[in-house]
């Protein structure tokens, strides 16, 4: 298998909608807001099998302090060939330089995952958020 990595935006709103289908989350069923907010990104890394959307990592930065990567999806098709790791290892390479360069795994079942790739679990943190559907 061989997989192409890009940092242009050249995906579809389909292939994007289909990649975060596959993998089940709420934010497939806005398509247009999610190819929106993936246009505006700061950075999204995708991961290409030929002309199929295998995974995307999405960063948002603010130039000099502070990287938040966001978004690390993979299709469970290519689940176990490191598409994953490798997206994570070329965002920490792009943001070498930031101060901080943080991830918020949603899921806590997710933390080793990132854990593997060089991250540590804050002593005290803890997510929070406010969800608007309408």
């Amino acid at each position: 298998m061989a997989i192409e990595y890009k940092e242009d935006k050249r995906f579809t709103v389909d292939q994007a909608q289909a990649l975060f289908r596959s993998v089940g989350w709420e934010s497939a069923n806005y398509p247009d807001r999610l190819f929106k907010a993936l246009l505006h990104s700061d950075t999204v890394i995708s991961a290409w099998d030929g002309e199929h959307l295998v995974g995307l990592v999405r960063v948002l930065d603010d130039t000099e302090m502070v990287a938040y990567m966001h978004w690390v999806l993979v299709d469970p098709a290519y689940h176990g060939h490191g598409v994953g790791g490798h997206l994570v290892e070329m965002v920490k390479t792009k943001y070498h330089d930031y101060l901080f360069l943080e991830v918020m795994p949603e899921e806590s079942k997710n933390a080793p995952f990132y854990q593997r790739h060089g991250f540590h679990l804050m002593e005290d943190g803890r997510a929070m958020q406010i969800v608007n559907r309408g």
